[in-house]
């Protein structure tokens, strides 16, 4: 996150279950047949086709143990299909491959926090808001040893309590390991291997599900050994813990990934690294005035990468994908209001993505005209606003 240059002087910074789509289906029985019942274990993904209660629906996008009955609104992922009754219901499925989701599914909102800088808010109030998860920044290195920003270690500092505050108000933690500037795993680890056995202390220390990594800059993002290295790591890491939820974070240009972002996605496909979702940082990359259009814009960039790279489909590709937005003001003079912020959820929520996130809850407060700094958005806002809207995911 670049904003750290700005505000900071010291250093910062599947068990993946094969999901069989449940797609519409020929049937020689009349229209108002039912589909199969709906069950809350099953994963469907777009056009997936169920029925509940003597009444039809289909799925917009993935989705999974939401009952069509009560997710079946206007922006919500089952669409009401009309009653059914009697008739022979579909049992062969389409000639379609499966897809294979993150191993949770659609994560939780989670918006960024660093505990140890900018007046950080206590986990409970941001709970109160309705957010049940959090991106913790940031891990850096000691040699190739993980440890938080600004601190000697994994645990015993102010990462480690924020953290079990979190824990106890019921909130979940994804760690972000990297991001912009600051001494990081990726170029510190010699090999893949030993890459690897760096993340899987963090996920051990935290009994993690997720792991987030931001990979930034010219020392690993346009690095592209070490890139290569991250990646190879990742599917070390879900091969040793195929129940953890990997995220790959960069940057973006208005139409999508620059050409860094597009061997970065062709790698992780080559090297079989199975990485589970792709986030993009739509800030500080000269979006101008409409915040919303340019965002969408570059997320549409990355869903036809993903089709290219992988041969996955639209909603397989929005499955895979995430959104990690700056609430505010950017460096740039970028300015994502509350009204944007809340445009491009739906449009995340509505598309059936995996991931989304700002940076950072620190600076969800309202501050007009206060610049870029590290307490407050810099624009009007009631406090908590921008987490209020994530939660909305």
């Amino acid at each position: 996150m670049k904003l750290r240059q700005k505000i900071l002087s010291l250093a910062a910074v599947t068990v993946t279950a094969t999901a069989i789509a449940v797609l519409p289906m020929t049937t020689s029985s009349a229209a108002a047949a039912c589909y199969p019942a709906w069950s809350a274990s099953q994963v469907y993904v777009g056009g997936g086709q169920s029925s509940y209660q003597g009444v039809n629906y289909q799925a917009k996008w993935w989705t999974q143990n939401e009952n069509p009955a009560t997710h079946s609104g206007q922006w919500d992922v089952w669409a009401n299909q009309g009653a059914c009754g009697g008739g022979t219901t579909p049992t062969t499925p389409p000639p379609t491959g499966p897809t294979n989701p993150p191993p949770g599914g659609k994560m939780a909102a989670a918006p960024y926090v660093y505990p140890g800088w900018g007046n950080p808010p206590a986990p409970s109030t941001i709970t109160g808001q309705g957010v049940r998860a959090f991106t913790v920044a940031f891990v850096l290195a000691n040699g190739c040893n993980p440890v938080w920003d600004g601190e000697g270690g994994l645990t015993g500092g102010v990462h480690e309590s924020w953290i079990n505050q979190a824990k106890a108000a019921g909130a979940s933690i994804v760690p972000s390991i990297g991001g912009w500037q600051g001494n990081k795993l990726g170029p510190n680890c010699a090999t893949p291997e030993a890459l690897a056995g760096a993340y899987q202390k963090v996920i051990n220390t935290f009994n993690l599900k997720a792991i987030d990594i931001d990979i930034e800059n010219y020392d690993e993002f346009e690095n592209y050994t070490v890139a290569d290295r991250i990646v190879s790591a990742l599917g070390i890491i879900k091969r040793n813990n195929p129940g953890v939820t990997t995220i790959l974070t960069f940057g973006t240009t208005t139409t999508g990934p620059n050409v860094h972002g597009i061997r970065l996605i062709n790698q992780a496909r080559a090297l079989n690294a199975n990485v589970d979702i792709f986030t993009i940082m739509p800030f500080d990359f000269g979006g101008g005035a409409d915040m919303y259009t340019s965002t969408r814009n570059a997320a549409e960039g990355l869903k036809n990468q993903l089709k290219s790279t992988f041969g996955w489909n639209d909603q397989t590709a929005y499955a895979h994908m995430g959104i990690s937005g700056m609430n505010g003001l950017s460096d740039q003079q970028e300015v994502t209001t509350p009204e944007t912020w809340t445009r491009i959820r739906d449009y995340a929520r509505n598309s059936g993505l995996a991931r989304f996130t700002f940076w950072a809850v620190n600076r969800d407060r309202g501050c007009a005209g206060g610049g870029v700094v590290s307490t407050c958005s810099g624009i009007a806002q009631s406090d908590w606003e921008f987490s209020r809207i994530s939660a909305g995911f």
